[in-house]
C-alpha cells in the first residue's frame, strides 16, 4: 500500500520529520538495553529491489552475478554491525488490490514501450531514469538471499502488514523500506532505504510521532487520514469532492502551500476539529460522506490496525466475531477490530473465511505447501493449491515484434502440466480438474479478466505420480519418479537420458533451451550458439570481469531474448517445487547460468556469423562444452521434428518476421504442436488450448473465459 502524496509532503513541507540515525548506534543501544537479544531490522524486500539492483545494465535481462555480489555486500554490512536481518516479500495479491495492481502493469506497460522506442532509435540503453526491474529479481531475490543464510519469508497476506506486525511482536529496531504505509501502522520506527549509506550504515529514521505533531493529530488518527487521502485499498478519486469541501475551508485560514500539501493539512484539520469531538459518539457514516465506498472506507482503516489493536473510529465487535486478518492462519496474524453488529453490515470488513475452499482438499500437502511458501522455497504452488489464481507482472516484451511470443504464452503449456500434477490428483485426473485463473501480463491484454486456464495431463513413464508420492514419499526410487515427472512437465521425456547425463549447471539450461526452442519456432541456430557460449563462458570469469564489459550496442530482440530466458528459469522454480524438488535450486540460479550484458555480446558476435571458437574466447575446453551442449539441444529438438537452421537460411516474411526456406516453412503459419501435449504459441488463444481458433485468429474477446 501506500498513501497518496504523503512521502511528497513530507519532504517538502515536513523536512523535521526526518531524523538522521546509524544502525550501528542503534544496535550498540538495543543490546545495552536489552542484554542478550540481537538487534533485529526487519526488511521490505519488495520495496528494496531497486536500491538493491545496483549494476550498471538492466536492459540485457539483468547483470545476476553483479546483483549477488550487491545483496552479499548488502548482508555483510548489517551482520558487521550485529544486525539480524529478517526479509519479506509479496506472497500474494489480494483481491481488494487487483485494479491496483492492473493499473500498475498497464503503466509499466507504456514504460516498456517507450524503453524498446530508445532502444530501437538510439541502439543503447535508456538512461536510469527509465530503468525497468529485469524479468525475475522478485523472485530470484528470495532465493539469493537464503543462499546467503538470511531469514526470507514470503507473505501470506499483505507483506507491508506482516512486515509491521512481526516488527511490533519481536520488538525489531524498526522497518527498512520506501512505503509511506509505515508511517500510519503503529509499529517500530521507519528507515529509508533511499537514504541508506551502506558503507557507514546511516540513514534516515521518519518518525510518525513528529507527523502526528506537525498535523495536530494522534497515532489513532493516522488510517482514518491515508484513506481519505486515498491508498490501495480506497481509490483516490472516492473522496475527492470531500477533500477539496475541506480545502475551501481550511485554505481561507492560510495561504502559500502547493495544493496537495494543502489537501492534507486541510484533511487532517478537518479530522482534528471536526470529527474528533464525536468520536465514540456518532459512526464514521455519520460523520463522512462515505457513500457507495463505506464497507472499502470500514476495510481500508481496518487494514492498518496490527494484532491486538483496536481504533476509536470504530465501533469494536462483539467478542467471538471473527476480524478480517484471523481468515488466514499466517505467523503474524491476529485480531483486527472492525465496525460490528452483523455479518451483513457494510462496516463488516471481511467475511468469515476462517474455512476458506482451497482446490486443494489434502491437509497434509496444503500443510507442506503453505510452509514452502512462507520459508521462501517454492514459487506459485501455493497459490495455485488454495485459490488457483496466479500473477505474473511485465517482462521487457516489445509489443512491435510479432515474431517473437510473449513468455505468458510460450510458458504456458508447462504451467498447463504443473496444474494437471497438483490438482489432478481424483478420478479422472487433469481432465476433470477447475481452470486456474492467469493474471499474466502480454501484449494486447488489458487485464480486465484473468485467463481461465485449463489443466493438461502429462506422459510420465510409468504413469503420473501423485503429489503425496513425490513430496511425501522417502524411498529411494521416488527421486527418479520426482525427475521423471519434471522432464514430463518441460515435455522431453524422450530425452531423458542425454539431459541427464549433463553437468550441473547445464543440466537445467539445455533443458530449458531445448523446451524454448522447440515451442518458439522463430528461434535460430545463432540464437542457440548465442545462449551457449554465454553459459560456457560465464563459468570462467569474474564479476568485475562482466562488470567491465562493453557492448558495441544494444539489439532490441536480444532484450526480449534474454528476459524470455530468465522467465523460462523461473518456470523452473514452478516445475521444481511441484515436483518435490528433485533438482537443487542452484542448478537454476541465473547468477550461476546467464549474464544480460555477456549473452548480448554472444548474440551480436554470432549475428555476423563469428565461428564458435570465436564465440568461446578461442578456449578449448570452453569449445568442447559448446559443441557437446549445443549437439545434445538440436538432437533433443530434432526429436520433435524441430530442426533448427541458421538465419542465414531463412527469407523475410511479409508480415516482418522471418521463414526458413523449403519443406520445413509451414511450421511458421501453422505453429507446432505435439499431439495431446499442448499448443505452439501462435495455436495459443488467451484462455489456453481451448481458444486456439481464437490465437490464429488474433481476436481477443472480453471475458477471455472459454471451455
Amino acid at each position: 500500500m501506500g498513501v497518496r502524496g504523503l512521502q511528497g509532503f513530507v519532504g517538502s513541507s515536513c523536512p523535521h520529520v526526518c531524523t538522521a540515525v546509524n544502525f550501528r548506534e542503534l544496535a550498540e543501544r538495543h543490546r545495552s538495553e536489552h542484554p542478550g537479544s540481537t538487534p533485529t531490522v526487519v526488511v521490505d524486500a519488495m520495496c528494496c529491489l531497486r536500491y538493491w539492483y545496483t549494476p550498471e545494465s538492466w536492459v540485457c535481462g539483468g547483470q545476476w552475478r553483479e546483483y549477488f555480489s550487491a545483496l552479499r555486500g548488502f548482508v555483510k554490512a548489517f551482520s558487521a554491525a550485529g544486525i539480524r536481518l529478517v526479509f519479506f516479500f509479496d506472497g500474494v495479491v489480494k483481491p481488494e488490490k487487483r485494479d491496483v495492481w492492473v493499473k500498475r502493469r498497464l503503466k509499466n506497460n507504456r514504460e516498456i514501450a517507450r524503453i524498446f522506442h530508445h532502444v530501437r532509435a538510439q541502439r543503447a540503453q535508456p538512461g536510469r531514469s527509465m530503468f525497468f526491474l529485469p524479468a525475475g529479481l522478485a523472485v530470484f531475490t528470495r532465493f539469493a538471499l537464503k543462499a546467503l543464510g538470511q531469514d526470507t519469508r514470503c507473505s501470506l497476506q499483505e507483506a507491508d502488514y506482516e512486515v509491521a506486525a512481526f516488527g511490533l511482536r519481536e520488538g525489531c529496531l524498526g522497518v527498512l523500506g520506501e512505503d509511506t504505509d509505515y508511517f500510519i501502522y503503529d509499529t517500530c520506527p521507519y528507515f529509508s532505504v533511499s537514504e541508506l549509506r551502506l558503507d557507514t550504515l546511516d540513514t534516515v529514521m521518519l518518525c510518525r510521532e513528529t507527523l502526528c505533531a506537525s498535523l495536530g493529530l494522534r497515532l489513532a488518527d493516522l488510517p482514518l487520514l491515508a484513506c481519505l487521502l486515498g491508498n490501495d485499498i480506497v481509490p483516490e478519486g472516492a473522496f475527492e469532492t470531500f477533500r477539496y469541501r475541506c480545502l475551501s475551508a481550511y485554505t481561507s485560514a492560510r495561504q502559500g502551500l502547493d495544493r496537495r500539501g494543502s489537501v492534507i493539512l486541510a484533511v487532517a484539520d478537518h479530522i482534528a476539529g471536526a470529527l474528533r469531538p464525536h468520536q465514540g459518539e456518532k459512526r464514521l457514516e455519520e460523520l463522512l460522506p462515505l457513500g457507495p465506498h463505506q464497507a472499502l472506507f470500514y476495510r481500508g482503516v481496518a487494514a492498518y490496525l496490527l494484532p491486538g489493536q483496536t481504533s476509536p473510529w470504530i465501533v469494536q465487535k462483539p467478542k467471538g466475531v471473527t476480524a478480517p486478518h484471523e481468515q488466514v492462519p499466517a505467523a503474524s496474524s491476529g485480531p483486527v477490530c472492525t465496525d460490528p453488529e452483523v455479518t451483513q453490515d457494510p462496516t463488516n470488513v471481511e467475511p468469515d473465511t476462517t474455512h476458506q475452499v482451497t482446490l486443494c482438499s489434502d491437509p497434509e500437502i496444503l500443510k507442506v505447501a503453505r510452509a514452502q511458501h512462507v520459508q521462501a522455497e517454492s514459487y506459485l504452488v501455493y497459490s495455485i493449491l488454495t485459490s488457483g489464481e496466479i500473477e505474473c507482472s511485465n517482462s521487457l516484451e516489445d509489443a512491435l515484434d510479432q515474431a517473437l511470443p510473449s513468455q505468458a504464452f510460450v510458458y504456458r503449456p508447462v504451467r498447463q502440466r504443473v496444474y494437471g500434477l497438483l490438482l489432478g490428483g481424483g478420478a479422472g485426473g487433469a481432465s476433470t480438474c477447475p481452470a486456474v485463473r492467469e493474471w499474466f501480463v502480454y501484449a494486447g491484454n488489458p487485464l480486465r479478466h484473468p485467463d481461465l486456464v485449463r489443466p493438461l495431463p502429462m506422459n510420465v513413464p510409468g504413469g503420473t505420480p501423485s503429489v503425496q508420492l513425490l513430496w511425501l514419499n522417502q524411498e529411494p526410487g521416488t527421486q527418479a519418479r520426482r525427475v521423471d515427472t519434471l522432464l514430463a512437465c518441460l515435455d522431453l521425456s524422450s530425452s531423458r537420458e542425454e539431459l541427464q547425463a549433463l553437468e550441473s549447471p547445464f543440466q537445467a539450461l539445455c533443458c530449458l533451451l531445448t523446451y524454448l526452442f522447440v515451442q518458439v519456432d522463430t528461434l535460430c541456430l545463432e540464437d542457440l550458439h548465442a545462449f551457449v557460449a554465454q553459459a560456457v563462458c560465464l563459468q570462467g570469469k569474474s564479476t568485475a570481469q562482466l562488470a567491465d564489459l562493453q557492448l558495441d550496442y544494444v539489439d532490441p530482440r536480444a532484450v526480449q531474448l534474454g528476459a524470455l530466458l530468465v522467465r523460462g528459469l523461473t518456470m523452473l522454480v514452478l516445475v521444481n517445487s511441484a515436483c518435490g524438488c528433485p533438482w537443487s535450486t542452484s542448478e537454476f540460479m541465473p547468477w550461476n547460468l546467464f549474464d544480460g550484458k555477456l549473452f548480448h555480446e554472444k548474440y551480436l558476435q554470432a549475428e555476423q556469423g563469428c565461428a564458435a571458437d570465436v564465440l568461446v574466447e578461442q578456449s578449448r575446453s570452453r569449445l568442447a562444452s559448446f559443441h557437446s551442449l549445443t549437439a545434445v539441444v538440436c538432437k533433443a529438438c530434432a526429436r520433435e521434428d524441430r530442426h533448427l537452421a541458421s538465419r542465414r537460411h531463412w527469407r523475410p516474411h511479409p508480415a516482418g518476421r522471418w521463414e526458413r526456406q523449403g519443406p520445413g516453412s509451414h511450421r511458421m503459419s501453422s505453429g507446432h504442436s505435439r499431439a495431446g501435449q499442448g499448443q505452439h504459441w501462435r495455436d495459443q488463444g488467451p484462455g489456453g488450448p481451448a481458444d486456439a481458433q481464437l490465437g490464429r485468429d488474433r481476436t481477443f474477446r472480453s471475458s477471455r473465459q472459454f471451455f
